[in-house]
């Protein structure tokens, strides 16, 4: 294959690892450095043929397609970018078409947002003969625990409708300020994605927002803790932190929507981050049907927080 960095037409054909992927998504993660707004013109200018005919930013490609690529330039900025270094991640899980690992806290799953690499981008660095690394879902960056993850666009795209349709279980447990009333109990207040006024992303309870659903369990209580298991029924941004802290329990080590008094005071007894772990997740193979279950053991230092305020953890 040509290098794509340099101006000039290239023709690039689909393989089975990008069957039904956009064509816009096919073309950016191809062209690596040209900005996404570029990527856009040209599809919108009809440079981009496929199969000799213009095509919808929103066509999805077929094995054997052949794509035209008009000349593209890599701005110097993004040129830039130090190439992603392989990372040892624990892998829970590997077959032909998946891959789990235990996500550390603090470790974004992608670049962006002032991240030039995730653990995707590490991946793909540490496996450069894998045809296909993608991120099936996401965790926030100081979430630590299990992260599923396609190597075959057929198992991605299962996984994806899977995830839709709520067939994925994914159960998670954090460390709470104070005690819920009940042992169990439903959140399902709506949420809202919006931009602060610095920029940043964030997200609000909201009558007009998108539903969502969070099952919540009590492990574990003291005096003014309490250790959670929460069930995801729909997969929002930041949902389980936003809505645990819209019922008057936020996440302990919450930066966005947490106690930002009790955070300081908590810092100096060892929480330092965000204690909310991705602790299960349970489906069925998206190629062969088996049933898979995966768990992830607390961090050690939710652990020993934990083992301090509780005694002892329920599993």
């Amino acid at each position: 294959m040509k290098d794509l960095s340099k101006p000039h037409v290239a023709w690039l054909e689909v393989g089975e690892e990008s069957e039904a992927q956009r064509i816009d998504n096919f073309l950016l993660r191809r062209l690596k450095g040209v900005p996404k707004s570029h990527v856009y013109r040209v599809l919108r200018s009809g440079e981009v043929r496929v199969n000799s005919g213009r095509v919808k930013p929103d066509y999805r490609v077929h094995i054997g397609d052949r794509v035209r690529v008009p000349p593209v330039r890599i701005s110097a900025s993004s040129s830039k970018t130090p190439p992603a270094r392989p990372h040892e991640l624990p892998i829970v899980h590997e077959d032909a078409s998946l891959l789990v690992v235990d996500k550390p806290s603090g470790v974004a799953v992608h670049g962006g947002s002032g991240v030039s690499h995730g653990v995707i981008e590490s991946l793909r660095a540490a496996r450069p003969e894998a045809k296909m690394l993608e991120l099936a879902h996401r965790l926030d960056r100081d979430t630590s625990g299990l992260l599923l993850i396609a190597k075959k666009r057929s198992a991605l795209v299962e996984l994806h409708r899977m995830l839709r349709d709520g067939e994925i279980e994914k159960s998670y447990v954090a460390v709470v300020k104070g005690v819920p009333a009940r042992k169990q109990f439903d959140i399902t207040d709506s949420l809202h994605k919006y931009v602060n006024a610095k920029g940043e992303r964030r997200v609000a309870v909201k009558e007009e927002g998108l539903s969502a659903m969070t099952k919540i369990k009590l492990l574990e209580k003291s005096k003014d803790f309490s250790l959670l298991q929460l069930r995801l029924m729909t997969g929002r941004t930041h949902q389980i932190r936003v809505h645990l802290a819209h019922v008057g329990h936020p996440v302990l080590g919450d930066d966005k929507y947490g106690d930002f008094e009790l955070n300081r005071a908590l810092a100096r007894q060892g929480v330092k981050r965000l204690f909310l772990h991705a602790r299960r997740l349970g489906f069925d193979h998206p190629l062969d049907g088996k049933r898979v279950v995966l768990e992830s053991p607390l961090p050690e230092d939710m652990l020993r927080f934990c083992q301090s305020i509780f005694g002892s953890v329920s599993e």
